[in-house]
């Protein structure tokens, strides 16, 4: 798939960005991914819990030692949450 540009996105088993280098999901990443859930904060939140699962797996399996709580402050801590 030819995007033009690189795309903010997940580069796997490392989790770092293709695009920019730094831990993913990068600033880009993220407002991309507000606005392509717009409306729909918790169908996000199921979406970065499962590719926070996947990462915690892959980044256990290359010895990295990345802390769950690092994780979960990475892949969902800046979701707004709105009460009703």
């Amino acid at each position: 798939m030819s995007t033009g540009p690189a795309e903010h996105v997940a580069s796997r088993p490392t989790w770092r960005c293709r695009a920019c280098g730094i831990a993913w999901p990068c600033s880009a990443a993220k407002l991309r991914l507000l606005a392509e859930y717009r409306g729909d904060m918790p169908g996000l939140m199921v979406h970065l819990v499962t590719l926070r699962e996947e990462a915690a797996q892959q980044l256990a399996g290359s010895g990295s030692g990345q802390p769950p709580t690092d994780l979960h402050r990475r892949f969902t801590d800046w979701v707004p949450v709105r009460s009703g």
